[in-house]
């Protein structure tokens, strides 16, 4: 059994496998000599007496012998349309061998290129001589993740990592289906998800149940949501309804925007039933003035600061977005008396890939699902190290679906990628905490709750450290 404890604890010395490609196959494989300690998922202190070299920061095609064969020009070479058979020469017993698939080139190659670095620098950190990494370039299409399953098929992999995208994984699914090969992808889409396809992704709802179930533990009970109108949007109202009715809660109103608005201030306006409420405040102070005593003076000059009166339906906001169409509607919510801790605003793991939340006066006080913050910290640290840069926020997805092929090649018979083994109960650790693959093909995760806070983020709640501790 590969338990969270045996992901904290197992340290071993290897020789470290590295990536060099091929102009034919565009795959990997050759030995340095170098050899480090290794922690899984966490890397033992380097000595001061002798540092690995960093994993090489770009990988370049060599030019092809002057005899490899060429497509004439104008040609396209034909899609595969089943699954290559293995080469007769099988693998050694204590061979793993492991496909990488992801976009290389095409728009998302830079994301793609810092995914590859992600799975080199877990290589490097835990695997030994045994362990070879196979990546292609799906070129972010269907047809690109289709040929790339097809090589490494061909290539005797026992396993894929990747592809990203949700319709690539959808060209390369039907060939490792036939091959009997799983697919552990990068994807957050359910509708890929099962039958031999895991996905590493975050879903929607798990993050929905942290943050949803929190905030009823905290004696909110009605709920309002404000989302995009696209399927992610209706996957979160759908999974905000579900949870709150399950616990006593409830989802007292909803509304979709248009994901390419302009101006959302009407919409926010007429979500917050701000021309009631502001007609409700003229009719009282026209009352007041009208009594004209002092007391009803007094209570007149107190409504000079405000332009609403009357209670909202709804004591909490859950706002599944991000970046500065986030900040937008948290600023709008508040412009229309919308405001913090009356009505609590909540989020997701998408506010968790924005720096300086604090600086949106709206949001302080606000709570939202995130994952761990230490493990992810190390992470970014070793990555800019390795490669000079920060690490964009999904490569920690590659770095975990390597770290996972390596502890699962580790046991005594070899390497086991077994649906049994991947969907280990107790689960791994990784990066972004703890995880485990279900049968049905999601990624279970645990969640931190933070609150936003004028400086930052403080923890309200730290996420479980084993499964055990987390509701199913």
């Amino acid at each position: 059994m590969r338990l969270v404890e045996t992901m904290r604890n197992i340290r071993h010395a290897a020789t470290v496998t590295v990536l060099v490609l091929f102009a034919v196959t565009g795959c990997v494989q050759t030995t340095v000599k170098e050899e480090p300690k290794f922690r899984n998922f966490e890397p033992a202190p380097q000595s001061t007496e002798s540092t690995p070299e960093k994993p090489p920061t770009e990988q370049t095609q060599p030019t092809p012998p002057a005899d490899a064969k060429k497509p004439a020009e104008g040609t396209k070479e034909p899609p595969a349309e089943t699954a290559a058979k293995p080469e007769q020469t099988p693998a050694g017993p204590q061979e793993a061998r492991v496909a990488l698939l992801l976009p290389l080139s095409g728009p998302s190659a830079p994301l793609g290129k810092a995914m590859l670095d992600a799975a080199q620098l877990s290589m490097f950190e835990l695997a030994d001589k045994t362990f070879t990494l196979l990546p292609y370039d799906t070129k972010g299409t269907a047809a690109g993740a289709q040929a790339a399953a097809t090589a490494a098929i061909k290539a005797r992999a026992q396993l894929i990592l990747g592809p990203l995208h949700a319709s690539a994984v959808k060209g390369a699914t039907p060939l490792a289906r036939e091959a009997g090969i799983s697919i552990v992808a990068f994807s957050n889409s359910r509708e890929v998800a099962g039958d031999g396809v895991f996905i590493l992704g975050f879903v929607p709802r798990q993050q929905v149940k942290a943050i949803v179930g929190y905030a009823l533990a905290e004696g909110l009970s009605r709920f309002a949501v404000l989302a995009p109108n696209d399927a992610y949007g209706t996957e979160v109202v759908n999974a905000t309804r579900t949870v709150a009715e399950s616990v006593g809660g409830s989802v007292v109103r909803t509304m979709y925007y248009a994901t390419d608005a302009a101006d959302l201030s009407g919409q926010v306006k007429a979500f917050s039933n701000y021309t009631t409420r502001h007609q409700a405040l003229l009719a009282q102070r026209k009352a007041l003035e009208e009594k004209g005593d002092e007391i009803s003076l007094r209570a007149l000059r107190r409504l000079e600061k405000i332009d609403t009166i009357g209670p909202l339906p709804y004591d909490a906001v859950l706002l599944p977005e991000s970046g500065e169409r986030l900040r937008t509607l948290s600023s709008l919510l508040s412009y229309y008396d919308v405001d913090q801790p009356a009505v609590r605003l909540l989020g997701l793991r998408s506010w968790d890939l924005i720096s300086n939340l604090g600086s949106e006066p709206a949001l302080i006080g606000a709570w939202f699902a995130g994952t761990p913050e230490e493990e992810r910290a190390h992470f970014g640290v070793r990555f800019k190290k390795a490669f000079g840069r920060t690490p964009p926020r999904l490569a920690s997805l590659a770095y975990d679906a390597t770290a996972l092929a390596v502890v699962l090649a580790q046991g005594e018979t070899g390497p086991d990628y077994s649906v049994t083994a991947l969907t280990d109960e107790n689960g791994f650790l990784g990066v972004d905490g703890i995880f485990r693959l279900r049968p049905e093909g999601i990624a279970e995760r645990a969640f931190t709750i933070q609150e936003v806070t004028r400086k930052g983020v403080n923890s309200r709640r730290s996420a479980p450290q084993s499964f055990t501790t987390v509701t199913n």
